[in-house]
C-alpha cells in the first residue's frame, strides 16, 4: 500500500468536514471556524496521542488536503497541530454532547458546536468572536486559565489585533489586574452591575508616563495637583492604562450643593458600566478620611449630573500606597460604590518592566487608530 494512501480515510473525513463547514460558515462566521478547528483537533488528538497514526501522519494529511482542496488555507502541518492543541487545552472546560446537526463520519463528530465551558466567568460570545490566531497566541504564551479568560475578554472588547495582544501579554498586563478593594457588592443592588464595576478597575496602575525625576522636585514636594497635571497632559496614555472604555470629561470638575462648591480631581464616563467615574488623586498613603469626601462627591453627582438612564456613579481613590486590610475594613460602611487603587510612576518601575511596556509613541498610535471618544 502506498504511504500516502494510509491516511486516505482521514483525509476524506476532514475534507468532508471542511466542505460542509464552508457552507455553514456563511451563516455562523468565526464561531463555525472555531468549531471546525476544535472538532478536527479532537479527531487528530484521538488518533495521534494513542498511536493509531504514525509520527508522520499530520504532515501527510496536510499534503493530501492541499492537493484535494486546491487553495485551501489554514491546514498546514503546524496549523493542524495548533488545532490539536486548541482542543486539548479547552477540552477540560467544555461540557457537551453531539448535537443533531453535527457532522458524523465514521463515528467522528468534526463539526462539533463547542458549547459554553465551565471555566471561570468566560463569556462564550467573546470566546467565539476572536480569531483562531488570537486563541493560539494566548494558549502559547499564557498558562493560567483566569489570565486566558482575561485576554480573551480584552481581545473581544478592545478589538486588538494579534500584535497588540502579543505586546500586552509580554508586558504582563494581566498581572496588574487584581481586583481593587471596594464595596461594590453591598453598595450596588444590581449584582451584574457590581461584577462589571469590579472588572472595570484594577488594584494597581502603572503610570509610566509620569516621570517625577523630570519635575525638578523631591518626593516630599510632589502633591496631587502635580500628578493631576501630568495625567491631563497625557490623557490618552492614562486612558490606555486605566481602560479604553473610559471617556475623559474633565479635571477639577466643579459640583455644587446648598451653596457649597467642590471640585473633583478627574471625572470620567465608563461606557462598559454606563457610569460616571470620579477619581481622586492622593500623592501619599491612603487615609480613611478620603472615602468620606469621595462619598459626598458621588451623592452630588448622582443628584445633579447623572442622567436618568445611567447607573450610579462610582468613585475611585488613586493613591501612592495603601494597607489593603485597613481599606477593606473602613470601606464597608459607605453606601456609595467606592474603590481604592494604587499607582506607580516611571521612577519606581523596574527596568525590565519598563522595557517590556510599549513605547509611548506606540500607545499614541494605538489610541489614534481607535475611536476618539477619550477626548473632550
Amino acid at each position: 500500500m502506498n504511504e500516502l494512501s494510509d491516511y486516505s480515510h482521514a483525509v476524506a473525513i476532514i475534507k468532508a468536514a471542511v466542505e460542509q463547514s464552508r457552507y455553514r460558515a456563511l451563516q455562523a462566521g468565526n464561531a463555525e471556524m472555531l468549531s471546525l478547528y476544535y472538532g478536527i483537533g479532537k479527531y487528530v488528538s484521538e488518533n495521534t496521542r494513542n498511536g493509531v497514526w504514525g509520527t508522520d501522519a499530520i504532515k501527510q494529511i496536510s499534503m493530501r488536503l492541499q492537493k484535494e482542496l486546491p487553495g485551501l488555507r489554514g491546514f498546514s502541518e503546524s496549523n493542524i497541530k495548533n488545532m490539536r492543541q486548541f482542543f486539548e487545552e479547552w477540552a477540560p472546560y467544555v461540557n457537551r454532547q453531539p448535537a443533531a446537526d453535527d457532522l458524523e463520519l465514521d463515528g467522528k463528530f468534526l463539526l462539533a458546536e463547542i458549547r459554553q465551558p465551565s471555566a471561570g466567568e468566560l463569556d462564550w460570545k467573546e470566546f467565539l468572536s476572536i480569531g483562531f490566531s488570537h486563541h493560539m497566541e494566548i494558549l502559547a504564551k499564557v498558562k493560567d486559565i483566569n489570565a486566558r479568560i482575561f485576554y480573551i475578554h480584552e481581545c473581544a472588547t478592545r478589538a486588538w489585533d494579534k500584535y497588540t495582544l502579543r505586546d500586552y501579554i509580554k508586558s504582563g498586563l494581566y498581572q496588574g489586574t487584581a481586583s481593587l478593594p471596594n464595596n461594590f457588592d453591598t453598595a450596588l443592588a444590581d449584582t451584574k452591575f457590581a461584577i462589571k464595576a469590579t472588572k472595570a478597575f484594577k488594584e494597581n496602575y502603572l503610570l509610566d508616563f509620569i516621570n517625577i525625576e523630570n519635575l525638578g522636585e523631591s518626593d516630599e514636594d510632589i502633591d496631587e495637583r502635580v500628578i493631576e497635571n501630568q495625567i491631563v497632559n497625557n490623557i490618552k496614555e492614562f486612558i490606555l492604562r486605566f481602560g479604553t472604555d473610559f471617556i475623559f470629561i474633565g479635571n477639577q470638575y466643579r459640583i455644587e450643593v446648598a451653596g457649597e462648591e467642590m471640585f473633583i480631581d478627574l471625572l470620567f464616563f465608563n461606557r462598559e458600566i454606563n457610569s460616571l467615574v470620579a477619581v481622586e488623586l492622593k500623592a501619599g498613603k491612603f487615609k480613611a478620611t478620603y472615602l468620606g469626601q469621595l462619598n459626598t462627591y458621588l451623592s452630588i453627582l448622582d443628584d445633579t449630573v447623572r442622567k436618568p438612564h445611567e447607573n450610579p456613579s462610582v468613585g475611585i481613590i488613586l493613591c501612592k500606597d495603601m494597607n489593603r486590610s485597613f481599606v477593606d475594613y473602613v470601606i464597608r460602611d459607605y453606601d456609595k460604590p467606592l474603590g481604592v487603587a494604587t499607582y506607580k510612576t516611571s521612577k519606581e518601575m523596574p527596568d525590565d518592566l519598563l522595557k517590556a511596556l510599549p513605547p509611548v509613541n506606540e500607545l499614541k498610535k494605538l489610541l489614534d487608530d481607535t475611536r476618539d471618544d477619550g477626548e473632550q
